[in-house]
């Protein structure tokens, strides 16, 4: 369909993220991918340290970031110091915990020599001093994620709300060659991928900090003997990750890649399926699924393999690391220069220091995933914005002084999509109030894109529109489109009841108007006869209803809000004739009074229109009333007489 010809007034501006596909385009903003990297990483799992997504400017896209984190800076200082505290506490626990080891070793040596006993009361004191400073630790800990957690959600929720607002406030221009999977991806893996940063790495960050810096200061202060030889196994530890990794990186990528491709494949399939059916594709769908499958098995099998064997060598590589400490320190306790609660407690610390550099490690890169996905959205939250227009003085007196008259002028209007290349070239012409005006042409003759342009969804590049005298450019954009109904070949309904639905238009109306005006489309014998009636809910893709039902919803719809005009895109094309011929004495008393447009496809439905406006490549080619246009023996006439020749029927007219 011509680019002109689709309805995308509504399906792009009241529904922007109703497409799922994700695809990428050219915008800077625009997700190049759709995985969520934290919940990728797992934060430590043995995909942590796998390279990850970089942003074009990481402090750039920080800094603003720490912008919204701004307003909660004391809860964040709060986190810190919490977190410090914990991290404190946990670490003094094994050195506290080593002298009970030493009290009982010493204990047990002197009741071997009878030369005392063990001093169970001074073990039980240690112990309890120990279970003090864990469940501090923990509590302590508790606090600090429960007031991160707050803080993150606070965070997403801004960013949310902020991109939603961000969405009205963009020109239907920035939509135009915009995927709307690319705006859903902005909402919730981005925001998602920030979420879990915040709630979850923040807090570890600091922690995996401290501890590196505690642990290391507290096994310094029992040995830099077996602290020298516990770092030693460090080299050794990154070498073993740098080469897995760097084996493992190109199959996690074609998983990726070919994950995507599957799942697409799976989509389009089962959302064609009738016509797989019908064309006999089966056996070609189950071959390039069987192609993706295979190689999605191959990578995925060889990167899970690889990723699994390096928890297993880095514990090895630990576990030597704990022998050296072991045997170095027995020989230093032989020495009498550490003690044997001294080797224990150094032990933990040695697990507490090889642990952070793992952590610190996968929330690098979990940093780098999270600026990304930042980066995307402030790119979003930046772009560009309609104007936001106030009306002028003379404006505001002829809004307030009632209902508008419905007199439209249009004065030699240019306008085209991509610059350089109009689709209007030179319109101009005035409808009188209350006129049923009937616009018709072929494909891409610019039907389409004038009643867009009547409602301000675009800007005209030359000339300019007028309503009652009133230039629409100073107006608000509000009100001019409160002076339109519209209904559309294309029915667009929302998840809600079928009530929710048709007062869409008019929030406050009555039980009674919203009956009347289904009545009037038609729509209320079929909504009664649902258990639910009028409170049945429509599911997200409205397939609980039919098509035609569709729009007779989207008819009473417009019948509800009683605007001073109308817009009409073939709005009885889903519709059986019977119900087409008795929406169309409804429509006609929706219209007797008010200005309305009708794009016609079917030039038979327009017959009694005041004026038809023929339009070509932009330009109004012929006007007049149907007889007049007919008479002319013109273009319109060729129009209308090839289609009662397709049809078959006799021509009303014959042109020599």
């Amino acid at each position: 369909m011509n680019k002109d010809e689709k309805p995308v007034a509504m399906n792009q501006a009241q529904n922007p993220i109703s497409d799922r596909s994700g695809a990428a385009s050219d915008r800077p903003w625009t997700a190049q991918s759709q995985r969520r990297p934290a919940a990728m990483l797992g934060h430590g799992g043995p995909r942590a340290l796998m390279p990850g997504e970089k942003s074009r400017d990481f402090k750039g896209t920080m800094r603003k970031l720490l912008a919204y984190l701004g307003p909660y800076r004391w809860g964040l200082l709060v986190v810190m110091v919490l977190a410090t505290a914990a991290t404190i506490l946990s670490i003094v626990g094994p050195k506290v915990l080593g002298t009970a080891t030493t009290t009982l070793f010493d204990g047990v040596v002197k009741k071997l020599t009878r030369s005392g006993d063990i001093d169970f009361a001074k073990i039980g004191s240690i112990l309890l001093t120990v279970l003090g400073l864990y469940v501090s630790s923990a509590i302590l800990q508790y606090i600090q994620g429960w007031v991160v957690s707050g803080i993150a959600v606070k965070i997403t929720y801004t960013l949310r709300k902020d991109i939603i607002a961000k969405i009205n406030r963009m020109p239907f221009r920035a939509f135009d060659t915009t995927n709307h999977g690319e705006i859903l991806s902005r909402m919730t893996n981005d925001v998602d991928t920030v979420n879990q940063t915040l709630s979850q790495s923040l807090s570890q960050m600091i922690t995996s900090v401290m501890t590196l810096i505690g642990a290391l200061v507290m096994m310094l202060t029992i040995s830099w003997q077996m602290t020298l030889i516990a770092l030693l196994m460090i080299p050794l530890s990154i070498w073993l990750v740098k080469f897995i990794v760097q084996r493992s990186q190109k199959y996690f990528k074609t998983q990726q890649e070919y994950l995507g491709h599957l799942n697409g494949h799976i989509e389009e399939v089962f959302g064609a399926h009738t016509v797989v059916k019908a064309f006999g594709g089966e056996k070609k769908a189950i071959a390039t699924f069987e192609e993706l499958n295979s190689t999605l098995y191959q990578s995925a099998w060889k990167s899970q393999f690889l990723s699994s064997i390096m928890m297993p060598l880095m514990n090895f590589v630990g576990n030597l690391g704990y022998v050296a400490v072991a045997v170095s320190g027995g020989w230093l306790a032989a020495k009498k220069m550490v003690t044997v609660g001294d080797i224990q407690a150094f032990l933990q610390y040695v697990r507490s220091f090889t642990q952070p550099i793992t952590q610190v490690a996968n929330i690098s890169n979990v940093l780098q995933q999270t600026a990304a996905a930042a980066e995307r959205i402030f790119d979003f939250l930046a772009s560009e914005e309609e104007p936001q227009d106030e009306p002028v003085s003379g404006a505001i007196a002829a809004i307030e002084g009632g209902r508008i008259e419905g007199k439209v002028e249009f004065r030699h209007v240019r306008f085209g999509y991509v610059p350089g290349q109009p689709i209007i070239k030179d319109f101009s012409a005035t409808i009188l109030p209350g006129q049923k005006v009937a616009i018709v042409g072929p494909t891409g003759a610019g039907k389409t894109t004038l009643v867009k342009l009547l409602m301000r969804f675009y800007e005209p590049e030359s000339g300019e529109i007028l309503i009652d005298g009133m230039p629409i450019k100073d107006l608000p954009r509000s009100v001019v489109r409160s002076w339109f109904g519209m209904v559309l070949q294309d029915t667009w309904l929302f998840s809600g009841t079928v009530r929710d639905n048709i007062a869409y238009g008019k929030r406050d109306a009555r039980e009674d108007e919203l009956v009347e005006a289904a009545k009037a489309a038609h729509a209320d014998h079929f909504v009664r006869a649902f258990p639910e009636g009028y409170d049945l809910v429509l599911n997200e893709e409205t397939t609980n209803i039919s098509q035609g039902q569709k729009q007779l919803l989207t008819i009473a719809r417009a019948m509800l809000a009683k605007p001073p005009m109308l817009i009409l895109d073939e709005a009885t094309s889903n519709v059986d004739t019977h119900t087409e011929l008795l929406i169309q004495k409804a429509m006609l008393a929706l219209m007797r009074g008010r200005t309305s447009f009708v794009i016609a496809h079917r030039l038979s439905t327009i017959r009694d229109a005041d004026l038809i406006l023929v339009m070509d490549h932009g330009d109004i080619v012929e006007q007049g009333t149907h007889e007049e246009l007919l008479a002319k023996c013109g273009f319109y006439a060729e129009l209308y007489n090839s289609q009662f020749d397709e049809g078959g029927e006799t021509r009303e007219a014959a042109c020599s």
